[in-house]
């Protein structure tokens, strides 16, 4: 059992900013006045728990969570309802999450009406979510799997029921929070397909950068579209004198493909037996209750595709019981308040949907006329399933309204959306949230759909194929991005942090960087564009193009981020940054960057540069030229592959077809490395250093292919386009001067460290 003598907090003495001061300074006035009146004043901190049986009485069931219909005919494991109520003297509210795929807003508002009737919350101050478990019971139309009416009648009731039951379960009790974190069991289920395998979607257009689910080490992929968030946020509550009464946490991943046979709460049941085992909380009472909710899991799963296929997968009991180890392991840390303040916002943000087009909607038609269903009543096939989704859209009205949520309890911040939300933008709010920590829930108040930020539309794939249950607007992500934040930023009464703080000058790397003065440093740490910000004083901004993935990891090199930060990069997926270079030297100036190549050497094969036949472009990294030039005059820096060998990259210079001169590097560059180069062009010699050998990588001259009035500037591609990088860069800084090579060493040796 946890220490009961675990240091505790009072009231008067642990709140003190934002919206509490104004309504404790009243109170605190009394008690100065009654001395003999204060132990009365002080407010009494309360929580009440349930889980209660959810479990469908009635056999076959239709199930959530597959393209076809789905029945089950007995339950594998028991559903629950996992009910927690906290009553600060002024606010009561109710935080529920429920073994269930997904829940519409239509059904959550009709439930918690009920809850409301039976115990006096107003609906306002509800959070229900779904833990998104593939093999629980539908009550909402998805795809093809129908709603299961007997169900959807009985399990609003069984809600009501255990708030409820939460409500006359509520006593004084201490809360705390903690975060931890398993990056061995979550990661990036959308993967970035290579250039020359485009992927054709449902609606017959070869356009998907994207693809879910790509299989292991599927050499047509190239690398993670998107960032994972390992971490585990854990609100627990518990009896004065230390008796577990609930824990709250929260989990990005998407469920556990291996074990959860329908009827299942796959491992977010399991997790809260587990955990109540590891922390002697089997035979309290009332009965402790564990819940795991749903994190921001829309692009993340627990396989790792960069790995050989695993001989066996981990079952769910296992998988269950590591993260309960895990968080069992954190929950020893928490200490816990006597009283925090618990303050709930609630907001509606209305957005539109993306409907087919004229020519969309008539292929859909023709496509399901053609096959007229050979006899079925149902439509079969990707092709088929999509087609009728594009009638229901174009059936929809234009818009749909949102319920968004932001909830305080003491320092702790809690996020509910209506939509399975990516790693990033769960990364994005946590960041800038007022309150540390924070932690979002998905699939909360209602079911609207995956919302991949702006830059993930781009790249296409399933979660971006609108149907009538994923048709928000491509606009939706940062829209519900700033509504909860401005949530957060009410319940907080503080403001909300910026994205971008500038180079961490605690690191090495960038404070080097940073004494040489750069003309513009683009540490490419962005959330989303359209802007790559520069971190010098200069304001010299990029401008991200479409067909870039933000936030991925970025250089490995120990000193680049700073002590416990993760390096972030851009992934360069067919896109550019660029920039007016306006005040930049045309006759001397050094780019400088990291960057890992993600794409085979022989991807490229025979798309030769220029009358240069001894080298096929696997893709430019740097181009200073004008924009969509014929022939495309310029400075440029790629990687290519040379003589015979079309599996050996190897760093070059060229400067357009018209001069057509090319000089090659001796290094061979194996693929998804990270390596550091920089190019100096000092009037015309061209030397260009990698990782921080003093010795040039390539040394000789090479005339001007600009004109010096042309301000364009490239990272990540060449000027007019051909053969644009693919893979990650990180850490671009850029000089009005030529750099020595051991000024360039020197930055290097600040990343990777001092010997």
């Amino acid at each position: 059992m946890p220490d009961p003598s675990r240091k505790r907090f009072f009231v008067y003495s642990t709140l003190h900013d934002g919206v509490n001061a104004q309504w404790l300074l009243i109170p605190l006035l009394v008690a100065f006045a009654c001395p003999t009146n204060q132990a009365a004043e002080k407010k009494i901190f309360q929580a009440g728990a349930c889980a209660i049986d959810t479990t469908p009485q009635t056999f076959p069931v239709i199930l959530n969570g597959g393209f076809g219909g789905r029945t089950a005919d007995q339950a594998h494991d028991p559903l629950h309802a996992r009910c927690l109520v906290l009553d600060d003297g002024v606010t009561r509210v109710a935080i529920v999450v429920v073994d269930i795929c997904m829940m519409s807003r239509e059904f959550l508002d009709e439930t918690k009406e009920l809850a409301h009737k039976a115990t006096g919350i107003p609906v306002d101050r509800m959070m229900i979510s779904a833990t998104h478990t593939h093999a629980g019971p539908a009550v909402m139309n998805c795809l093809l799997s129908g709603v299961d009416e007997t169900y959807r009648k009985f399990l609003p009731r069984q809600i009501a029921k255990g708030i409820e039951l939460a409500v006359k379960n509520l006593a004084p009790a201490t809360m705390g929070w903690t975060v931890t974190a398993e990056p061995n069991r979550t990661f990036c289920r959308r993967w970035i397909v290579r250039p020359d395998k485009l992927l054709v979607n449902p609606f017959g257009d070869r356009v998907d950068r994207a693809m879910l689910h790509p299989q292991w080490q599927n050499p047509d992929c190239l690398g993670p579209s998107g960032p994972v968030d390992p971490s585990i946020s854990i609100l627990s509550v518990q009896s004065p004198g230390g008796r577990p009464i609930a824990v709250l946490t929260n989990y990005s991943m998407h469920y556990a493909h291996v074990g959860a046979m329908p009827v299942s709460a796959d491992y977010f049941g399991r997790f809260g037996n587990k955990l109540a085992q590891r922390i002697d909380a089997e035979n309290v009472d009332p009965p402790f209750v564990g819940i795991m909710s749903q994190g921001t899991s829309g692009d993340l799963q627990n396989f790792d595709f960069s790995k050989p296929e695993p001989a066996q997968r981990e079952h769910i009991d296992s998988f269950a019981n590591g993260i309960a180890q895990i968080v069992s392991k954190a929950y020893e840390t928490i200490e816990y308040h006597d009283w925090a303040p618990v303050i709930m916002r609630e907001k509606k943000l209305t957005l539109g949907i993306r409907k087919p087009n004229k020519e969309r909607l008539a292929k859909a038609k023709n496509t399901l006329a053609l096959s007229k269903m050979k006899g079925r009543t149902r439509p079969r096939g990707l092709e088929e399933v999509y087609a009728h989704e594009q009638i229901l859209l174009a059936q929809m009205p234009p818009t749909r309204e949102l319920k968004l949520q932001a909830l305080r309890v003491g320092k702790l911040g809690i996020v509910a959306i209506p939509n399975e939300v990516f790693a990033i933008t769960g990364l994005k709010i946590k960041a800038q949230s007022p309150l540390q920590p924070t932690f979002v829930i998905g699939l909360a108040n209602g079911e609207e759909g995956y919302i991949p930020p702006p830059a993930q539309h781009k790249l296409g794939g399933y979660t971006t194929w609108p149907t009538h249950t994923c048709a928000l607007e491509t606009q939706a992500e940062p829209k519900i991005t700033t509504a909860v934040l401005e949530l957060l930023e009410e319940v907080a009464g503080k403001t909300k942090k910026p994205a971008y703080t500038g180079p961490d000058l605690a690191a090495a790397y960038p404070r080097t960087v940073l004494d040489s003065k750069p003309w513009a440093y683009w540490q490419l740490d962005e959330f989303e564009g359209p802007q790559a910000i520069d971190g010098s004083s200069n304001k010299n901004n990029g401008t991200y193009e479409a067909g870039i993935a933000f936030y991925l990891e970025g250089a490995d090199a120990r000193s680049i981020a700073g002590n416990n930060h993760t390096s972030r990069a851009a992934h360069f997926a067919g896109g550019r940054i660029n920039s007016a270079s306006k005040n930049l030297n045309a006759n001397q100036y050094t780019i400088e960057m990291w960057f890992c190549n993600y794409l085979p050497a022989s991807a490229r094969a025979g798309r030769v540069y220029a009358l240069f036949d001894a080298q096929s472009v696997t893709g430019y990294m740097f181009s200073r030229g004008p924009k969509c030039a014929l022939g495309a005059p310029g400075d440029h820096l790629g990687i290519g592959a040379h003589g015979t060998s079309d599996t050996e990259d190897r760093l070059f210079f060229s400067n357009g077809t018209a001069l057509n001169q090319v000089l090659i590097g001796k290094t061979n560059l194996k693929p998804k490395t990270w390596n550091h180069v920089a190019m100096v062009r000092d009037d015309s010699n061209i030397t260009i250093y990698l990782n921080g050998n003093t010795t040039p990588e390539i040394s000789g001259q090479a005339e001007s292919g600009f004109p010096p009035e042309i301000n364009d500037l490239f990272v990540g591609g060449r000027n007019d386009g051909f053969a644009n990088f693919e893979g990650r860069i990180d850490e671009v800084s850029i000089y009005n001067r030529a750099l020595s090579a051991n000024e360039i060493a020197k930055h290097y040796q600040a990343a990777v460290g001092f010997p």
